[in-house]
């Protein structure tokens, strides 16, 4: 059978994911796996319309589909939303429609969930039969493990294309609301107190809510707020995954293009953020995942510490709790603050109308303040993944990372806590006789408050 791969990968076939796809194919010599650089030349499917239709006359002749990709910023990357984008913009849906699907992607695991939750939903409002996935590491395939289940995720693909498997939907169609938003004039401004507030946009269209809810939101201040439209920004193009970021935090695109410069003065040096767009498929659009992954030249160091952040969305913000979670983990792992996301889900404009302003000042209070909440799973997690990737394998190539996380701690193993450990070889061995056992579970409980009594 005929499987067509959309690599998403920008380095193409040199990438760790299409080495991956190569397996496959090594072990399934029968099958055609049909392999479409998408991300490498989505410049050219944007622009020439008969390259994106060779594209879909390759997936319609297809048995299925094989999306891969690597996981850049919590998702797909840039390249790889905006061929998404192309889809719906050009009308090719019926091409996907009950075609067999799978996911397969290379990474670190961080993240790597949402970005399947994404994928999956796509596939979902495709209409396409999802199989599977696979959530690789990018080493898995030295292992004979990663092997042996690569190969069974693959020939499970197979199978279920030619049995015509039913497949599951979890993700019903999204619905967007039906507010025209009418904002009013903010009658009391809120002083900004010396604080520096930037909007990040991709669009100040006052004909849309968002572009109104962004004059509504600026109109709650008593002076004026610095807006960056990314839309008018000269980016030259997206993140080529090539890594060259790594030693120093220097981009390939260097001094050729605005966005290094402009992050820098104005996005790093703001002290509240306030980020702006419309639902696209799920996601922001592919512009503002474009903004995201170029931002990565900062590689795995936080490059927004201690900054408030706020999210002003339109569209059906509620059905997609993919884009409130990877925004969550990145603003944690940015060691700053999420005050709060507000959307356009509303009935009527003055709810709006106080919920803008509202926002408005817990930004201004809680920057005053200086107050950042403490990290969940999302921030503790993923920061762990880093560390352990950083000084285990990855440092020769992120070099500038490994030197901040040994400036500043962030290699905090737990192994190295040695009173820990040595209390911990102590409590086992005492468990270990029959009378202090049997008093145990009474005794832990005692000690495991008796250090915050001298707080109490």
């Amino acid at each position: 059978m005929k499987i067509t791969v959309l690599n998403g990968s920008p380095k193409g076939d040199i990438s760790v994911t299409m080495q991956y796809v190569a397996y496959i194919r090594k072990i399934f010599p029968q099958h055609e796996l049909k392999i479409i650089n998408i991300s490498q030349r989505i410049d050219k499917i944007e622009k020439d319309e008969s390259v994106f239709q060779g594209i879909v006359d390759e997936v319609r002749s297809s048995d299925g589909v094989l999306w891969a990709f690597p996981l850049y910023l919590l998702l797909v990357p840039s390249q790889y939303k905006r061929f998404i984008e192309l889809i719906w913009e050009r009308g090719a849906l019926d091409v996907f429609k009950n075609r067999p699907a799978a996911v397969l992607t290379t990474s670190i695991h961080f993240f790597d969930h949402t970005a399947h939750e994404y994928m999956r939903a796509i596939c979902d409002d495709l209409e396409m039969r999802f199989v599977g996935a696979f959530p690789a590491h990018m080493r898995d395939l030295m292992e004979e493990e990663g092997r042996e289940k690569l190969s069974l995720f693959a020939s499970t693909f197979f199978e279920a294309i030619e049995e015509k498997a039913p497949a599951t939907k979890i993700y019903k169609p999204m619905i967007n609301g039906n507010l025209d938003y009418v904002p009013s004039h903010s009658q009391d401004k809120i002083d900004t107190r010396g604080k520096k507030v930037v909007i990040v946009t991709d669009s100040e269209d006052s004909q849309t809510n968002l572009g109104r809810m962004l004059e509504r939101f600026k109109d709650s201040f008593s002076s004026p707020v610095e807006v960056i439209n990314i839309s008018e920004m000269n980016i030259k193009g997206h993140c080529l995954g090539c890594l060259h970021c790594g030693f120093d935090y220097l981009c390939r695109y260097e001094g050729k293009d605005d966005f290094n410069e402009i992050y820098r003065t104005k996005v790093q040096t703001a002290d509240i953020l306030v980020y702006a767009g419309t639902i696209v498929d799920r996601y922001l659009s592919s512009r503002w995942q474009m903004f995201f992954c170029r931002s990565f030249f900062y590689n795995h160091t936080p490059s927004l510490i201690g900054k408030q952040v706020g999210f002003i969305i339109s569209g059906p913000l509620s059905q997609t709790s993919t884009l409130r979670q990877v925004m969550e983990g990145w603003i944690q792992i940015q060691q700053s603050h999420l005050v709060d996301f507000i959307s356009d889900e509303y009935e009527d404009s003055n709810e709006l109308d106080l919920l803008l302003t509202d926002l408005a000042g817990r930004l201004i209070s809680f920057s005053e303040k200086g107050y950042i909440r403490p990290r969940n799973f999302l921030g503790v997690a993923g920061m762990k993944i880093f560390r352990d990737e950083i000084y285990g394998g990855l440092r020769g190539v992120f070099q500038a990372d490994h030197k901040y996380y040994k400036k500043h701690g962030l290699y905090d193993f737990p192994q190295k806590n040695y009173k820990k450990r040595f209390m911990a070889d102590i409590m086992t061995v005492f468990s270990k006789i029959p009378p202090i056992r049997k008093e145990f579970p009474r005794r832990i409980k005692k000690g495991m408050i008796k250090p915050y009594q001298k707080y109490l």
